[in-house]
């Protein structure tokens, strides 16, 4: 490690020498509503050299000795000259005025999936005219097309479903709502069905360690949730959904602006299974019968510097799963698991930024969260309420647009209450309680920017739980332009993560396996985490080629795992008897072979091993490789949209099956996903007709001893692949 550490100061020393001299100048364009305009010209008067506008409406460009005027430019407002008499002052640009224009000016399409440039850490935005391009009925749809993260169903009968990034389970990954944290613990499990696809405004992927800011988890990456904004919505918004299998949704949002200060917006999702489906005739419905209703609703206010955004939501969701009753057969005693949640939340965030040279800001964010969970798995029993709130004061300042300081403090306080029936707890043990956290923290990062040609994030946080004491997490990311085609991030930090061994693994319940918790159980997860990545944009027959080349190592000192190798009758949850890893491999390639068509393809290889009962194996249900197909075409000015994905997924071990009685194979083989959209767009509506599973590739016997669930062998949790075959759908959007 201090070899590392050794390097890195070396590497930065180097370039500071070299980069330090450089003097820039940076700001911020916005239009007549104060919103940011992205994609705007920005170059120096009389000279090539120029900038775009980033996503955040943010610019920085060299200064220039051949010019001091800075022109400003975009479609549809009149261009702006500045003169710019000190490059230390940020500026402040208001394009306004929207002239006539003499000609038809064709624009590209939308962009799907950014990567963002502009920071140090391997990240990428997934915007809503990607999310678009299939069904996404939920935040678990949503990365059908993303190359980097799967979802997996966690077992066969409940329709709980995981995310799967840089070759470890969805729990290290760091949910957040709008940069607040969300979905932990007995919502990790059904928490991406929570989030409606037309909600969301976009979805950022970060890959390894994150701020500090964000607190001491993300060990293997983080994912953040954008809602829509009433300020910059459209009115009226409404999505309706069908598919054969019976599922029907409903969502909608409408936005008002009541002043030019105030706005607020409502948001709608209903949703339901109508039947239950048996595609195998193994008795078992293929997945669960749900019913939803959601809503949320948002304010937004803006006076001067003061920022307040408060978004409030609540959940009534039922699940229905189990046998099912054939019209050849009669059921005595079926077996059935049935799932009831509400859930509530609410957060804040309120922010002030200071009129100085320097800008200045404050924020003060807060959430809280109720979760009622009440399950039953058969004859078992398992029900928890889930209270969470947390706090976060933040300061930040920047100085010479090259030094930014940001500091801050935060609290989170979880509280568990867990409940079982007798025969429930005389299978998994009588160990439930109630569990309460409480963990204060505070940190600092430092962040040095020249030119966007080096970058450094340098982060620090010390945190103290109440039942695990003072842990320390230091993190470090490095950008660097190596050259104007090509550039490379860096980064290491550590993670820790407080395991809730029951409400994360409750599916297992949906098994006949005896569950034991390790008495001792040390809960608090520890690893670092490694990573390089470098990105290039290749001119190729006068267009870009867009690559990707990633590595990451996440290397655990102490790991909670779930260990079912055993005891093909049991699942053990206890502490890694020594180190486990993941180490990953990405390549992704992107090009738009003509006008309007894109295709991007991928590859990925993994390398994950955990320490079961002290021998280091190979990670169970996890897939060796993922290779990823994706095209997109659009015919001119949008009217209509092809949309195309295959999905190549390696094969992988599964649990040790009985010696004596083996059930199930040893491993499974890989497999190929395909799915389609095609869409018709209108001037305010649009309709799309899509297939999921388009091959009707379904893993045989997802359930084992499906014919006998009340016997010993009975287990839903062998999955790995598709439960349902194909799926056909369509839908209409219209905005107003």
């Amino acid at each position: 490690m201090k070899y590392l550490i050794l390097i890195v100061s070396v590497f930065i020393t180097g370039m500071l020498t070299s980069l330090y001299a450089s003097e820039t100048v940076k700001g911020i364009v916005n239009d007549s509503d104060k919103l940011p305009v992205i994609g705007a010209n920005v170059y120096w008067k009389n000279t090539t050299q120029g900038v775009v506008t980033n996503d955040k409406g943010l610019f920085e460009i060299e200064t220039n000795a051949q010019s001091d005027t800075l022109m400003v430019s975009y479609i549809g407002y009149s261009p702006m000259a500045l003169y710019v008499g000190n490059p230390q002052n940020s500026l402040s640009i208001t394009l306004s005025g929207e002239v006539a224009l003499d000609e038809v000016v064709v624009t590209p399409p939308p962009t799907g999936t950014m990567k963002l440039h502009l920071t140090p850490l391997n990240s990428q935005k997934i915007t809503s005219h990607e999310l678009g391009r299939a069904a996404c009925c939920n935040l678990a749809e949503s990365f059908e097309t993303n190359p980097s993260v799967d979802v997996t169903y966690s077992d066969a009968a409940t329709g709980a479903r995981q995310i799967q990034l840089l070759g470890l389970s969805g729990k290290y990954v760091q949910m957040m709502t709008e940069q607040l944290p969300a979905f932990s613990g007995a919502a990790s499990l059904y928490g991406l069905s929570y989030v409606p696809g037309p909600w969301m405004e976009s979805i950022q992927i970060s890959k390894g360690t994150s701020s500090v800011k964000n607190g001491f988890e993300a060990l293997s990456g983080q994912i953040n949730i954008e809602y829509k904004k009433p300020q910059n919505s459209d009115p009226l918004f409404i999505n309706l959904f069908a598919a054969d299998n019976g599922r029907i949704e409903a969502n909608a949002d409408a936005n008002i602006k009541l002043s030019d200060k105030l706005a607020t917006g409502i948001m709608a999702h209903y949703s339901k299974e109508l039947k239950m489906h048996d595609g195998n005739d193994d008795g078992f419905a293929d997945l669960p019968k749900t019913e939803q209703f959601n809503l949320l609703n948002r304010w937004y206010y803006k006076n001067g510097g003061f920022i307040s955004q408060t978004v409030a939501n609540i959940m009534k969701e039922s699940r229905e799963s189990g046998q099912i009753m054939h019209q050849d057969m009669a059921l005595e005693n079926p077996y059935r698991i049935d799932i009831d949640t509400k859930r509530a939340s609410i957060y804040t965030k309120n922010g002030y930024v200071f009129g100085d040279e320097n800008n200045t800001s404050v924020a003060l964010m807060l959430s809280g969260s109720l979760h009622d969970q009440k399950s039953e798995y058969g004859k078992k029993q398992y029900d928890i309420i889930q209270r969470n709130l947390y706090a976060s004061l933040v300061f930040e300042q920047e100085y010479n647009h090259k030094h930014n300081v940001s500091a801050g403090l935060s609290i989170q306080v979880d509280d568990f209450n867990q409940r079982t029936d007798e025969l429930t707890q005389k299978l998994i043990g009588n160990y439930l309680s109630r569990k309460s956290y409480v963990t204060p923290g505070v940190y600092g990062q430092y962040a040095l920017n020249l030119d966007h040609k080096l970058i450094v994030q340098a982060g620090l946080r010390l945190d103290y739980n109440s039942d695990f004491g003072a842990f320390v997490t230091p993190r470090l990311h490095v950008k660097y332009e190596i050259a104007p085609w090509l550039s490379a991030r860096a980064s290491v930090g550590k993670g820790y993560r407080i395991a809730n061994e029951l409400a994360e693994n409750s599916f297992l319940l949906a098994s006949s396996r005896r569950l034991t918790v390790q008495k001792d159980l040390n809960r608090l997860e520890r690893a670092w985490n490694y990573g390089v990545a470098l990105s290039s944009t290749v001119p190729v027959a006068e267009k870009d080629l867009q690559l990707n080349l990633e590595w990451y190592y996440t290397d655990f000192s102490n790991q909670v795992v779930v260990d079912m190798d055993s005891d093909s009758h049991g699942a053990y949850i206890r502490n890694a008897m020594g180190k486990s890893y993941s180490n990953i491999i990405q390549l992704e390639a992107t090009y738009p072979f003509f006008k309007g068509f894109t295709l991007t393809g991928a590859f990925r290889w993994t390398d994950a091993k955990t320490n079961y009962n002290g021998e280091m194996r190979e990670t169970y249900l996890m897939s060796r490789y993922k290779g990823m197909l994706t095209a997109s075409y659009q015919t001119n000015l949008n009217k209509w949209q092809f949309d195309l994905t295959a999905q190549f997924n390696g094969g992988g071990r599964m649990p040790d099956p009985n010696p004596e009685n083996p059930l199930w194979e040893e491993r499974y083989k890989g497999f190929t996903g395909l799915n389609g959209q095609i869409t018709k767009n209108f001037k305010q509506w649009s309709i799309y007709l899509g297939a999921e599973n388009l091959l009707n590739f379904k893993q045989k016997n997802p359930i084992i001893e499906a014919g006998d669930p009340w016997g010993e062998n009975f287990d839903a949790t062998m999955v790995w692949g598709p439960i349902h075959g194909r799926k056909l759908y369509g839908g209409i959007r219209f905005n107003l």
